[in-house]
């Protein structure tokens, strides 16, 4: 029998730099990657059908950088000692892990390895730029390939030119997305998911958003029109995981209530919940979920623990100029209250930094949120101009002074000017809104809240304190967390020193004991707080002006209403618009 040749290919989901230029990693990350477990998948699939024929072995191996170290020369040397074929893949590559990506490229490329860079920093700009910004040119000048656009139904095409040595520049496959019915599912072994933090994978049911929110890159990369997964793909990557004691999944879709398919997918996640498999899910939504008949309902039946809702702001003013006209503040109340009357957890996504912010009126709106919102986790995000979207592609098209390092591209770093902040202004507010928001008081009553609904007081109360921690203690997002930060010396950013190893352990011990000194006085504070909330012996009787049931006359005097110009502005409209429609109604007359 003739011996097959090896193919290695080698795919890192790669992180990026602190404000010190080292890289983040974790020992448990916090977010799986969807995008490496999509490759992977496909990869899996390719070499199971012999894509290549008889003549090649297909080999794989994934490493996300946020919880495992990427030893260069090892990886390099491991590929050279196979004697076949290699690549390495680069997948899902924001902008802010551009410049990681690069760094991690070139040895490989010294070493004449093939290297494909694909993810929603080469797709947003090939989509959204009519000229190739610096840093992919750099990348093609080292002999890298791009790679735009989904790779399902294209691997096969692309593994065949890597063997025959002619892999093209550039692969633009943005004007023909694939239906992704019956593709190969997104997986990842159990080694890798228990990398992560609660043991969770994750998978896309759908790609592709309505919606023309001005600061979103995925409307311009997957698309506008809903494609799904069927039902059964999920049911079978689901039993998949299963077999691997997998049980928590990270729905990643970026507006899972958008998915035409959203139905048969819960049905069947409802009968195998219902047949005895555990199923644990995360799903990010819109606002209007809750008019969706059956949708909040069934999302909890299917095993929905908590839903990510992009809310971004509660100044009317500010979601029109970002063309996120879907959201209005009058549904705020109700879609939150619909959530937590299923038992589900409810996240809010909230960006700072619209042209009519200031630091006193973000101030003032954090405070309403606080009273009036029955939200419970926000998390902060700073307006930022990322590339794919259309504020990016206007603001280049003006020739507007933009943050050249891709690095600070992370939603946590001011990239631009701002109308009436200045940087560092808009900075120091949006760290200042994470304390505004996780003050003991309010914790207190989130957790009040929770025992109304029937929420594990002690989970939410984890949850507050992993949105919180990072922020206070590791100077990052959340969504960049993990438990316990692993920092080596030689992994930082080029063009800084590599620190001296006599000053370098001696700092960091002091920074893992000073920093979980003062992670372990948070846990205590956090525990006495709930402990105080535990004694109330009649929790069912706590209400307070979020909770209260949605009235006709609530915009007369709730702040959200009432507080800012444009709200009365929204809600005076809309009475106007209620008015003309109960007119017609009365006369039997079709509006004009």
């Amino acid at each position: 029998m003739k011996t097959r040749k090896p193919l290695d290919i080698l795919l890192i989901k790669p992180s990026h730099y602190d404000d010190d230029g080292y890289v983040i990693r974790w020992w448990r990350s916090s977010i799986p990657a969807n995008s490496l477990a999509t490759v992977y998948g496909i990869v899996m699939d390719c070499a199971a059908r012999n894509a290549l024929g008889e003549a090649y072995d297909i080999r794989v191996k994934a490493l996300d950088e946020t919880n495992t170290r990427v030893r260069t020369k090892q990886l390099i040397n491991d590929l050279r000692q196979n004697g076949g074929k290699a690549m390495l893949g680069l997948v899902g590559v924001q902008s802010n892990q551009f410049p990681r990506a690069l760094d991690i490229a070139k040895p490989f490329r010294e070493a004449g390895i093939p290297v494909v860079i694909g993810g929603f920093h080469v797709s947003g700009c090939l989509a959204m730029l009519p000229d190739l910004p610096d840093d992919l040119q750099e990348a093609l000048d080292l002999g890298i390939t791009l790679f735009a656009g989904e790779l399902e139904g294209r691997l096969d095409a692309l593994l065949e030119d890597l063997v025959s040595d002619r892999l093209q520049p550039v692969y633009d496959y943005l004007q023909e997305l694939p239906d992704i019915a019956g593709a190969p599912p997104p997986f990842l072994p159990e080694g890798h998911v228990r990398l992560t933090m609660g043991k969770r994978s994750s998978f896309d049911a759908g790609r592709g958003c309505p919606y023309l929110c001005s600061f979103c890159t995925i409307i311009n990369v997957q698309g506008r029109r809903s494609r799904y997964r069927t039902s059964e793909d999920v049911r079978r990557l689901v039993q998949a995981n299963a077999r691997q004691g997998v049980a928590n999944f990270f729905i990643s879709d970026d507006n899972f209530a958008r998915n035409l398919n959203w139905e048969e997918i819960f049905d069947q996640l409802i009968q195998l919940r219902e047949s005895g498999t555990s199923v644990s899910l995360v799903i990010q939504v819109d606002t209007q979920a809750h008019r969706i008949p059956r949708f909040i309902e069934k999302a909890a039946r299917a095993g929905v623990t908590r839903a990510f809702i992009g809310m971004e702001n509660i100044n009317p003013d500010s979601l029109v100029s970002a063309r996120k006209g879907q959201n209005r503040i009058t549904d705020y109340r109700r879609m939150l209250q619909a959530w937590h009357n299923v038992g589900v957890l409810t996240y809010a996504g909230y960006i700072l930094g619209f042209p009519q912010d200031t630091p006193e009126t973000i101030r003032r709106d954090i405070e309403i949120i606080k009273r009036e919102l029955p939200v419970d986790i926000i998390e902060f995000f700073i307006l930022t101009p990322l590339p794919g979207s259309k504020d990016h592609q206007e603001l280049v098209s003006a020739r507007y002074s933009l943050d050249t390092d891709m690095n600070n591209f992370d939603l946590q770093h001011v990239t631009r000017e701002h109308p009436k902040m200045s940087r560092a202004e808009w900075q120091a507010i949006y760290r200042q809104a994470w304390d505004l928001y996780y003050t003991p008081e309010h914790i207190a009553t989130v957790l009040r809240r929770c025992r109304v609904w029937g929420y594990d007081p002690q989970n939410m109360l984890a949850k507050l304190f992993a949105f919180y921690a990072p922020i206070v203690f590791e100077r990052m997002h959340p969504l960049e967390g993990g438990l316990i930060r692993r920092k080596s010396r030689g992994e930082r950013r080029p063009g800084l020193p590599v620190e001296n190893a006599v000053s370098f352990y001696p700092r960091l011990a002091w920074e893992y004991v000073s920093k979980y000194a003062g992670v372990y006085r948070m846990l205590r504070r956090y525990k006495r707080i709930l402990k105080e909330v535990e004694r109330d012996e009649n929790p069912l009787a706590y209400s307070d002006a979020a909770m209260a049931p949605v009235t006709a006359d609530e915009t007369e005097h709730l702040e959200l209403y009432t507080a800012t110009a444009s709200a009365k502005a929204f809600v005076d409209k809309l009475n106007a618009k209620t008015a003309r429609r109960e007119k017609h109604k009365e006369t039997g007359t079709t509006p004009g």
